[in-house]
């Protein structure tokens, strides 16, 4: 990190970002250098980060980019994504994505999607709604490679969510109703217990 702050002193970068980091080095990293944005996956059925991620970007004033927030396709199509994945895509490999899991989670696809219907909007659009409605500080990115995709994402801007339907959306996914770890073990806990490093301004991170 003491190497990037020499960067952004000499006009390099103009600002640094954080990805996928745990709250420990949030803080430890902002302490070197102020931290502009951190991206982390978040969406109805990816919510560990609220337990002291998000809460910590927030004491610190550090933007929110959220990636996934359709649930890597859960979101917008459910179970049957599965049957659409090529051989080589990475979702095979994710333990949510295990058939055993899909199925379990199948219903959380059937209660947003019939909340979605009675919003008049589709069940992408409501659970895009859902990260919008998190605050102005969070930005979600959805990935998407087709225009028609691309409009129907800009029109979750106008789903309008009442706290009832907030706290309605979150207990269709309360984070003990999901099935499945997002990404395999080894990684989480690498992720969430970081290697203890120094955190001196000016020496590297």
């Amino acid at each position: 990190m003491g190497e990037i702050k020499k960067l952004v002193q000499e006009g390099k970068v103009k600002h640094v970002g954080l990805s996928e980091a745990s709250a420990s080095t949030i803080r430890r990293a902002h302490a070197v250098h102020p931290i502009t944005a951190v991206q982390l996956e978040w969406s109805l059925w990816s919510r560990d980060v609220e337990e002291d991620i998000i809460p910590t970007c927030r004491e610190l004033s550090i933007g929110i980019v959220a990636y996934s927030p359709l649930g890597r396709g859960f979101l917008s199509t459910g179970p049957k994504l599965l049957d659409t994945l090529p051989e080589d895509d990475f979702r095979k490999n994710l333990p949510r994505f295990q058939p055993e899991n899909m199925e379990k989670n199948a219903a959380i696809f059937e209660r947003v999607s019939e909340m979605a219907a009675r919003k008049g909007c589709t069940s992408s659009q409501l659970a895009l709604a859902w990260v919008h409605h998190q605050g102005s500080d969070v930005c979600p990115i959805p990935g998407t490679t087709k225009v028609e995709n691309l409009n129907q994402n800009v029109r979750a801007l106008s789903v309008e969510l009442t706290a009832e339907e907030m706290v309605e959306l979150e207990s269709y996914a309360a984070m003990d109703a999901v099935q499945g770890d997002r990404y395999h073990i080894t990684f989480l806990n690498t992720w969430k217990t970081p290697r203890p490093l120094p955190c001196h301004p000016g020496k590297p991170l």
